[in-house]
C-alpha cells in the first residue's frame, strides 16, 4: 500500500515536471530517496521511550503519635505509652499533614532485540528522598528531592528472562502487594523496597516458572550495628543475597512459594580485633492471587530472620564472646495480610487487614539491633485493618481511606520478647489521597 502511495506521488511529480526544489531529479533517483527516508523511518521505529507517573496529594489525619517517615507519609506502628509527671499520656495527641512527596514520574524503554532478546528498560523516580529531618541540625534532610525507585533493563528470549540493575526486592510481589491508599504499601506486613540485583526467570512451562536473584541491600537495609556504618553489613560480605522462587500462573490466579537466604558482616573490626562474625538468616513466603470479573483477592505470608531490610520488624541481636568481640544472631519475625478489593472502573471498594508478630532471639543477648523497640520496651506484635473506596474519572482519582492500627508493648525479656506490663496502644488514620496519573 505504501509503495501504490509513493508510485503515486512519482506520476504526480513527473506530470508536472522533473525538477525538484530546482534541481533535475530522475523518477529512479526520486524512488531511491523515498526508500531512504522509509528505511530511516522503520529504523527510528525499533526505539519506543514512553512516559508515565502520576500527581499525588495526601491529606493524612492520625489519632496518635506513630513512628514515621517523611514528614507524617509513611506511618509504621503507634508509639508505646509516655506517662508525664501527671500520669497523662505524652504520645496520645494527633497530627495531620498536607504532602506531595510521593508524585512520580518514569520512562519505559523498548530498543532493537538484543542477542535474540527484547530489550526493555525503566527509569523511576519519586520526590520522597532518602533522609529524615535532622532535628539537631538546620535543614530538611532530602525529603521532597528525587529519589531513585528503579533503574533496570531486560532481556527476553521468551522462555528466558534476564534483568539487571535496581527494581523490587524479590519478596515484594508486584501483582501481589496490598491495594490500600496509604503509601505504607502494607508496610510492616509486606516487604517492601528496592535492591541492585541480577534477576533470571526461565519458564518451564507457559503457566510455571521459577525465578532466581542475587541481590544487594540498597533501599532499604539492615539495622546498624554497634561500630558500622549505613549498610556497611551488606558492603563486607562477599557473597549477595540469594532469592528462588517456583510461581504458577493463569489468566485468574497466581500462585507462589519461595525462600530466601542472606549472610551479612556487621563489622571487620570488634574490640581492637579484626571480625569476621556474621548475621546468617534466612526466610520463607508463600502469597496468592485471584482476580475476577468483579474482585481481586490477595493473600501473603511470610516468616524468617532479620526481616528489618523488608521495613518489617525485627532485625538482629549483639552476643558478647570471651575475646570481647560480638557475635549476632538474627531475630524472627512473622508476618501475614488479606487485601480484598472490587474491579468496577469509576467506583472501587477494598478493604485490608495484616498482621505480625516479633519472635525474638536466643537468649543472652546484650545489643539491640531492631525495628520495634525503644529503651527498654519492644514490640509484641502489631495489627492493622483499613477500608477504602476509590473514585476514578478518566485517570483522575479520589480515595478515601480509614484505617486502625494497634500494636502491643511489652518489657523485653533475655529472648528480645514482650513480657511484662503488656499494654495495647492504638492509632487510627485519616487518608485522602487525590491523584492524576497519566
Amino acid at each position: 500500500m505504501k509503495k501504490i502511495f509513493y508510485l503515486l506521488i512519482i506520476v504526480f511529480l513527473t506530470a508536472h515536471g522533473d525538477k525538484l526544489y530546482g534541481q533535475e531529479v530522475t523518477k529512479e533517483e526520486l524512488l531511491k530517496r523515498i526508500e531512504a527516508l522509509e528505511a530511516e523511518k522503520n529504523k527510528k521505529k525499533e526505539w519506543d521511550v514512553s512516559l508515565y507517573g502520576w500527581v499525588r496529594t495526601d491529606y493524612i489525619f492520625d489519632s496518635r503519635q506513630s513512628a514515621y517517615v517523611r514528614e507524617y507519609n509513611l506511618n509504621l506502628y503507634p508509639l508505646d505509652e509516655k506517662l508525664d509527671a501527671n500520669g497523662k499520656d505524652i504520645n496520645d495527641a494527633g497530627a495531620s499533614n498536607f504532602l506531595s512527596l510521593t508524585t512520580r514520574v518514569g520512562i519505559k524503554i523498548k530498543g532493537p532485540d538484543v542477542w535474540g532478546a527484547k530489550a526493555t528498560g525503566q527509569i523511576e523516580g519519586d520526590f520522597f528522598g532518602n533522609t529524615e529531618l535532622n532535628k539537631s541540625a538546620a535543614g530538611t534532610g532530602s525529603t521532597g528531592l528525587l529519589r531513585l525507585r528503579h533503574a533496570f533493563a531486560t532481556l527476553d528470549w521468551g522462555k528466558t528472562a534476564v534483568t539487571f540493575g535496581q527494581t523490587w526486592y524479590p519478596a515484594f510481589i508486584p501483582e501481589v502487594y496490598p491495594g490500600v491508599a496509604n503509601f505504607n504499601t502494607g508496610i510492616l506486613f509486606n516487604p517492601f523496597g528496592w535492591a541492585g540485583q541480577i534477576k533470571v526467570t526461565q519458564k518451564i512451562t507457559p503457566e510455571l516458572s521459577v525465578t532466581a536473584v542475587a541481590y544487594k541491600d540498597r533501599e532499604f537495609q539492615t539495622a546498624t550495628a554497634a561500630g558500622a556504618s549505613a549498610n556497611s553489613a551488606t558492603f563486607n560480605s562477599s557473597i549477595p543475597s540469594l532469592h528462588g522462587r517456583l510461581q504458577y500462573k493463569t489468566k485468574n490466579i497466581m500462585v507462589g512459594v519461595a525462600a530466601e537466604y542472606q549472610s551479612l558482616k556487621p563489622v571487620i573490626e570488634s574490640n581492637n580485633l579484626a571480625s569476621d562474625e556474621k548475621v546468617n538468616s534466612s526466610d520463607f513466603l508463600a502469597y496468592f492471587l485471584y482476580s475476577g470479573d468483579k474482585v481481586i483477592a490477595k493473600i501473603y505470608g511470610i516468616t524468617g530472620g532479620n526481616l528489618n531490610h523488608y521495613v518489617m520488624l525485627g532485625g538482629f541481636a549483639g552476643y558478647t564472646k570471651a575475646n570481647g568481640q560480638e557475635s549476632y544472631e538474627p531475630t524472627k519475625t512473622s508476618a501475614f495480610w488479606v487485601d480484598l478489593a472490587g474491579k468496577n472502573p469509576k467506583i472501587a471498594p477494598g478493604v485490608f487487614f495484616g498482621y505480625t508478630q516479633n519472635n525474638g532471639t536466643d537468649a543472652g543477648y546484650k545489643n539491640l539491633y531492631v525495628r520495634g523497640n525503644s529503651g527498654t520496651r519492644i514490640l509484641d506484635n502489631v495489627w492493622r485493618a483499613s477500608a477504602r473506596v476509590e473514585f476514578t474519572q478518566n485517570k483522575f482519582s479520589i480515595t478515601p481511606e480509614v484505617e486502625y492500627t494497634a500494636a502491643r508493648w511489652g518489657d523485653t525479656n533475655p529472648e528480645a520478647k514482650a513480657e511484662n506490663h503488656l499494654k495495647t496502644v492504638g492509632n487510627v488514620r485519616g487518608l485522602i489521597r487525590v491523584m492524576y496519573s497519566f
